[in-house]
């Protein structure tokens, strides 16, 4: 059934992954800091990781929050900490010319593993498997995974493009610390639609 929908499943994927989140303010950030190469680990671990969860989701996860709802509650307040965590580590980076071998991006690990406490990855994925693969079929699982795949690799590479760009209007240590508070204020942002709804 996927194959006559998919247009609209890729349309969904792609408004999902392209509109402002953590994942795309942490990957513009990342290319303003370290650059397009530097951060392509990174863009791997969303581009991955999410369908990786997605399929994950549709296979079994659901079905801990229909058996134990409180486990939801649990996952938005750990998912609430760790991005705090994240806003106060970007808000406090500095480019690596400034701090020597201390500075870096996200691995494809640690970017693969955000998806778990992202919320934004949990409504999208959550949402996608509920519309797309509601009966929770590995075929049509599979499907709304692929169409993340593919609609991940546009905008991870976008993000952290546009991040790269603003590296020349940031070669300055102030507006590089404007910047990243920025990115960081508006990490935190993102959280209050997800926790306060």
């Amino acid at each position: 059934m996927i194959p006559e929908i998919l247009p609209a499943l890729l349309l969904f994927a792609l408004v999902t992954v392209i509109t402002p989140g953590p994942n795309n303010l942490m990957l513009m950030a990342s290319g303003a800091n370290f650059g397009l190469r530097r951060s392509v680990p990174h863009m791997f671990g969303v581009g991955l990781g999410f369908p990786v969860m997605v399929v994950l989701v549709g296979l079994g996860v659901m079905q801990l929050f229909d058996l134990w709802p409180q486990s939801y509650l649990v996952l938005k307040i750990a998912s609430a900490a760790y991005m705090l965590y994240l806003a106060w580590k970007i808000a406090h980076a500095a480019a690596p010319r400034d701090t020597g071998a201390t500075g870096r991006p996200l691995s494809f690990f640690q970017a693969a593993a955000f998806q778990w406490v992202n919320p934004k990855a949990w409504s999208m994925g959550l949402s996608a498997i509920t519309l797309y693969a509601a009966g929770r079929d590995l075929a049509a699982v599979l499907w709304v995974a692929g169409a993340y795949v593919v609609c991940a690799v546009l905008s991870t590479t976008l993000w952290t493009l546009a991040g790269q760009q603003l590296r020349r209007l940031l070669r300055a240590p102030a507006r590089l610390r404007a910047f990243n508070w920025l990115m960081a204020g508006l990490l935190v942002a993102s959280l209050l639609p997800v926790l306060f709804r």
